[in-house]
């Protein structure tokens, strides 16, 4: 049976094309990409994540823009798309807004809002399915007249002839090395079967097995034997982390001074932590940094890619932030960790191919 999109159109041929919306550094694209999909565009507004994208890609178009300011019917035309060709949309807009460590200004922060430009896109240019990646407060934080974002994004794309399932689902439980709960969500055609993959049973990968055979990082300056293998860690930071144990945090150093742990207190757990070989990783976050298990210093860009799910093919480009400093748009700490794990979009990915008989 061929999959069809919401308003009846089959999908032609078997080419499985893709487009991404807040592609960032394509982390969502590769597990796309590897399930049997060809993600023919990405749109992404970042100028480092750009830069990123450009650098991994041969095949695909790669626009820097606004997505509020695309028309997606000219995007349809450029890409020379007809109707019932585009397979899949996906994208993980902005998710600050719902973020736990965020300020939790939902839909009053303009970025709340983006989310539901996946649905103008999909009204336009009639995808069989969409598959939208989020932290996990999207779904229940409140939006308006007592309905939840998920409430709303599920009647929003129930107008436009599809319906929406979403699942809470851990990176652990899809070979990364990392403790990380995110939301996905997949809308389909009215009607259309779809379930999520059932958590595989496998031992969790640990942080020790994705970072131990990495040769030394280098200072900035050197060119690195592994690409973004580069510790920008300043003198200072080395003192403190070295009050850290192994998979503990500074705020439990029993031998940290005063003058390092500072106004920490017990309850910050999260903060300058030291991650432990034999165990999955912290979430990776934007605004906190982790330590390496053994060396005091923090983890480089590429430690952090592999903990995400990345190959070392995958070459992150942009500034190294460091921790003591500001740079402008993403750096490249912070597009890792702003990245979906391409294992678990892979599997997401497999399981929409699958339910649209692809």
């Amino acid at each position: 049976m061929l999959a069809r999109t919401p308003n009846g159109t089959p999908v032609r041929g078997r080419k499985l094309k893709a487009v991404s919306l807040f592609a960032g550094a394509g982390g969502l694209d590769i597990g796309v990409d590897a399930a049997g999909f060809r993600t023919i565009c990405a749109v992404e507004l970042d100028p480092h994540c750009v830069s990123t994208l450009l650098q991994n890609t041969r095949s695909k178009s790669v626009w820097q823009v606004d997505v509020r300011a695309l028309d997606p019917c000219g995007m349809a035309i450029a890409l020379n798309l007809k109707p019932g060709e585009l397979t899949l949309l996906h994208g993980g807009p902005p998710c600050q807004p719902f973020s736990q460590i965020g300020k939790k200004d939902g839909v009053n922060d303009p970025r709340g809002q983006l989310a539901f430009q996946m649905v103008r896109f999909a009204a336009a240019l009639r995808p069989a399915a969409v598959l939208i990646e989020q932290v996990p407060k999207f779904l229940d934080t409140w939006a308006a007249d007592g309905m939840t974002m998920l409430d709303v994004l599920t009647e929003e794309f129930w107008r436009i002839g599809y319906q929406l399932r979403a699942s809470l689902m851990n990176a652990t439980d899809y070979g990364v090395p990392q403790k990380r709960k995110r939301a996905i969500i997949v809308a389909v055609a009215e009607g259309q079967e779809f379930e999520f993959p059932l958590v595989r049973e496998c031992r969790p990968s640990t942080v020790g097995e994705a970072i131990s055979d990495l040769p030394e990082a280098v200072p900035l300056g050197r060119e690195p034997l592994v690409p973004n293998h580069i510790d920008v860690t300043p003198p200072r930071d080395r003192h403190r982390i070295s009050f850290v144990a192994e998979g503990e945090w500074l705020s439990k150093s029993r031998d940290a001074p005063p003058d390092v742990v500072q106004r920490l207190t017990p309850k910050d757990s999260t903060k300058f932590r030291r991650l432990h070989r034999n165990l999955p990783s912290l979430t990776l976050r934007c605004g906190e940094a982790l330590y390496h298990p053994v060396e005091d210093r923090y983890l480089t860009p590429r430690e952090a890619a592999r903990i995400q799910g990345f190959t070392d093919a995958h070459v992150f480009v942009g500034p190294i932030r460091r921790r003591t400093g500001t740079v402008r748009d993403l750096d490249q700490h912070r597009q890792v960790a702003n990245a979906v794990p391409p294992p678990l979009a892979k599997s997401v990915s497999a399981t929409v191919r699958s339910a649209l008989s692809l």
